[in-house]
């Protein structure tokens, strides 16, 4: 009976994702083909594309995707089949936008539209659910992250996307992209370690202490809900006001916009998820474990050491999680006040109305921010075994 139910809810969930594919193709542009970067562009179907040989194949991809994800159980097959398309779907872009640009014209642009993206989503939602029923093992999950990273950068290199817009951009801008990008992970990195290096001990003094506990994440949970922008914007002063009379602030870095109050602010809105967290984590071990410890001649420093860590590290690791997949979100906002990362190709491309340099900030901000969750979350279910 069980799973029978578990076989119409993936028929459903089929059905979606299919009913979504299809109107994506039949209604939604597969590409823009624009005279320039800002310009609004010809919008045209896959179903125009047709005549195209990479079309055709996708197209019959699809349509055997879509069977596949209706009717066919084995999930391995599916997987496989998805995949296939996927790759389908990649190249068809490339060379449609190939196909599409004037020869030898060097500001036409062509930019993947919504039926593109509709379909990138529902692709990657049948794979992900493959992965799901599968049950990887964690290495294995991150095994499968590796392989699609992989085959993203192997088009990447080939140049069959060279003719899509946003590689145009990059193109123009791989010397800047590569700093934004360091400092994109600088910025999420340091943030998160500094957290760690706060919030844990944070976290070990409000269980010891109950009274400690209750003001710390009130005060922590009031941090978060001040929006970024209003955060940065009341750390500018003190920090400018530092910077001014302080001239030691001033030659280490701390002025009133840039990476310093972006730093703060990362900081203070990492801190909650570690210390409750560490918290929730320690309150979770069992007090017949500490006793056994204590009545052993263990002292606290030891019992906290060597087993109320350990079993508690799980959880701990769990808000990391939330923490650094949140920095590399946050991290774009820090752009509006110099404090560099990728949203300074988004806040530009919005200014200047090109979307194809909002998406060379968004689409790698995505893309790490997807991969840290996945492998954090590998490395959380090993430790916790499979019994967890």
């Amino acid at each position: 009976m069980e799973e029978s139910s578990t076989v119409r809810r993936l028929d459903r969930l089929g059905v979606v994702l299919v009913a979504g594919g299809i109107a994506a193709t039949a209604v939604m542009p597969f590409i823009y083909v624009k005279a320039n970067r800002i310009a609004a562009g010809k919008p045209m179907l896959l179903m125009q594309l047709l005549p195209q040989p990479s079309v055709i194949v996708l197209t019959a991809l699809l349509v055997l995707t879509a069977l596949a994800t209706l009717f066919l159980r084995n999930t391995m097959a599916r997987l496989i089949i998805a995949t296939l398309c996927l790759a389908a779907l990649i190249a068809a872009i490339g060379l449609a936008s190939t196909a599409a640009t004037p020869p030898g014209s060097t500001v036409a642009r062509m930019t993947p539209g919504g039926g593109f993206w509709v379909l990138f989503a529902v692709i990657g939602l049948i794979i992900s659910d493959a992965l799901v029923k599968i049950r990887l093992a964690p290495w294995m999950r991150v095994a499968a992250l590796g392989v699609y990273t992989a085959l993203l950068f192997a088009f990447l290199a080939s140049g069959l996307l060279d003719s899509l817009s946003i590689m145009k951009e990059f193109s123009t801008r791989s010397a800047q992209f590569e700093t934004e990008a360091f400092s994109h992970l600088l910025l999420a990195l340091g943030s998160l370690v500094i957290a760690i290096v706060l919030g844990l001990p944070l976290g070990i003094l409000c269980f010891w202490v109950p009274k400690l506990r209750a003001v710390v994440l009130q005060g922590l949970s009031l941090i978060q809900t001040i929006p970024s922008l209003a955060l940065f914007g009341l750390l500018m002063l003190p920090l400018g006001y530092l910077a001014t009379h302080v001239p030691l602030a001033a030659a280490i870095g701390i002025r009133g916009i840039g990476t310093a109050p972006a730093l703060i602010a990362l900081v203070l809105y990492s801190l909650l998820p570690i210390v409750a967290n560490t918290v929730v984590g320690l309150h979770g071990v069992d007090p017949s474990v500490r006793d056994a410890a204590a009545g052993m001649g263990l002292t606290r420093r030891q019992i906290l050491t060597g087993i109320d860590m350990p079993l508690a590290f799980p959880v701990i690791l769990t808000g990391i999680r939330i923490v650094l997949v949140q920095a590399i979100g946050m991290v774009t906002i820090a752009a509006l006040i110099g404090g560099g990362g990728f949203g300074i190709f988004i806040f530009q491309g919005l200014g200047q109305t090109a979307m194809d340099l909002v998406l060379l900030g968004a689409v790698p901000t995505v893309f790490f921010a997807f991969s840290s969750a996945v492998i954090l979350d590998a490395v959380i279910d090993s430790i916790r075994g499979p019994a967890a």
